[in-house]
């Protein structure tokens, strides 16, 4: 049953979830916050535009699979641990090679994005996996019980 109060209040509500989530990660950089927290704010979008539009809808609008999202994450985070440990020689030591320049970009932004990507990727395919199970074990004919 689609609910037309739920359908107008996500067209507000994921993008303000979204920039939220975008506002957390960038904050959480240099601070408490960060990759996980705004990635689970990112999930949360995708589960309302789910339950709001359904999957194929929230499919649409993450644009990539959902296991390669976390993939590419997982890479990210990786890379950042391996730049610390090539360079300095300790696993996931900070590298800063733009702070000359007054950008505060290094390999724990790489880290952080890279868990940001992995939690949206893992929780998007979890309830994507769930939606297709509980759609699959419905039986149309059952009459709703």
């Amino acid at each position: 049953m689609k609910s037309v109060i739920l359908s107008a209040a996500t067209r507000m509500l994921v993008p303000a979830i979204l920039a939220l989530s975008v506002f957390v990660f960038w904050r959480g950089h240099n601070e408490p916050g960060g990759g996980f927290v705004g990635g689970l704010l990112a999930a949360a979008a995708i589960a309302l535009l789910e339950k709001a539009e359904g999957r194929a809808r929230a499919a649409r609008a993450l644009r990539f699979d959902p296991q390669s999202i976390a993939a590419v994450g997982l890479g990210c985070a990786v890379t950042a641990g391996l730049w610390g440990g090539l360079a300095r020689g300790t696993f996931l030591k900070g590298m800063w090679p733009f702070y000359d320049i007054g950008l505060p970009f290094g390999s724990i932004f790489l880290f952080d994005l890279g868990v940001y990507l992995v939690v949206l990727g893992t929780i998007a395919a979890i309830l994507f996996a769930l939606e297709d199970a509980v759609s699959t074990d419905a039986d149309p004919g059952s009459g709703g019980d």
